[in-house]
C-alpha cells in the first residue's frame, strides 16, 4: 500500500512516534492482561486527538498488525465508513483483548451494519467472535430492547455460560447483569441464574469498584437507582 501523508504525518512518522511512546513498564502491566503493547493509553489518546479523524491513515495503521497502531487506528477512524465485510474481517483479526474491546465499543457499535454483525457474530463458532455478538446484544438490551427475546437470552446463558471460554463467559455475564439491571420483570430470574452458576463470584475487585458477579452487580445498580 502506498504511504499517504495526511495532516503532515506519514504512516512511518506515526509509527516512529508510537515506538517512542513504548514504555517497558507499561508493556509489563499490559502483558498481564494479554495486551502486547507498551504505550500508555492516555498518551495514545493525546496522539489521536492531535491526528484527528483520518480514515485512510486508520486503515494503514490497522494493516501494520501492531497492537498500539491498531488501537490508534480505532481512535482516528471514521466508524461509519467501514463496510460490513471489512468490519467482520477486522473483528476476526482482533485477538488482543484491548483491540477487540475497543473495536466493538468504538467502531462496531457506531456502524450502520451493527445489527447485521450482531446477529452474525452472536452465533459464530469462534468464542472470541461470539463474545463480540454478545457485547452488541448487551448494548441492545440496555438501549433498544424491542425485538430482543430476553427470556431466550437467559435460557442460553443458563445453559452455556458456566462452561463458556473466558471472554465469551465474560460477555454472557455482562448480558445477564444488564438484563437484571434494566428489566425488572426478569430481575429475579437473572439473579437466580447468577447465584446458581456462581460465575465470577471470586473475581478480584478493587476497593470502591462493583463486583462483576451478577447478583452483586445487579443489586448495586438497583441500589444506586440505575435500574429501570
Amino acid at each position: 500500500m502506498a504511504e499517504t501523508t495526511v495532516a503532515g504525518l506519514s504512516l512511518a512518522t506515526v509509527m516512529a512516534e508510537l515506538a517512542e511512546l513504548d514504555d517497558p513498564r507499561a508493556r509489563s502491566v499490559n502483558e498481564k492482561h494479554g495486551d502486547d503493547h507498551g504505550v500508555n493509553l492516555g498518551k495514545l489518546r493525546k496522539l489521536a486527538k492531535r491526528l484527528k479523524t483520518q480514515q485512510e491513515l486508520a486503515r494503514q495503521l490497522w494493516d501494520t498488525d501492531d497492537t498500539a497502531a491498531r488501537l490508534l487506528a480505532i481512535l482516528v477512524c471514521r466508524p461509519k465508513s467501514f463496510e460490513r465485510d471489512e468490519l467482520d474481517s477486522m473483528l476476526r483479526q482482533a485477538r488482543v483483548p484491548k483491540v477487540h474491546d475497543w473495536l466493538v465499543s468504538y467502531v462496531a457499535k457506531k456502524s450502520p451494519h451493527t445489527e447485521e454483525l450482531r446477529l452474525a457474530w452472536f452465533t459464530d463458532p469462534d468464542p472470541v467472535v461470539a463474545s463480540a455478538g454478545w457485547a452488541l446484544t448487551t448494548d441492545r438490551v440496555a438501549k433498544n430492547p424491542e425485538g430482543i427475546d430476553l427470556a431466550g437470552l437467559l435460557d442460553i446463558i443458563e445453559a452455556q455460560m458456566k462452561d463458556a471460554p473466558d471472554r465469551l463467559q465474560w460477555a454472557m455475564n455482562s448480558c445477564l447483569a444488564r438484563i437484571g439491571i434494566d428489566h425488572a420483570e426478569h430481575r429475579a430470574r437473572a439473579i437466580d441464574i447468577g447465584e446458581r452458576l456462581r460465575v465470577l463470584e471470586d473475581y478480584p475487585t478493587p476497593p470502591n469498584c462493583t463486583s462483576p458477579f451478577a447478583p452483586v452487580w445487579i443489586a448495586e445498580m438497583v441500589r444506586r437507582g440505575h435500574a429501570t
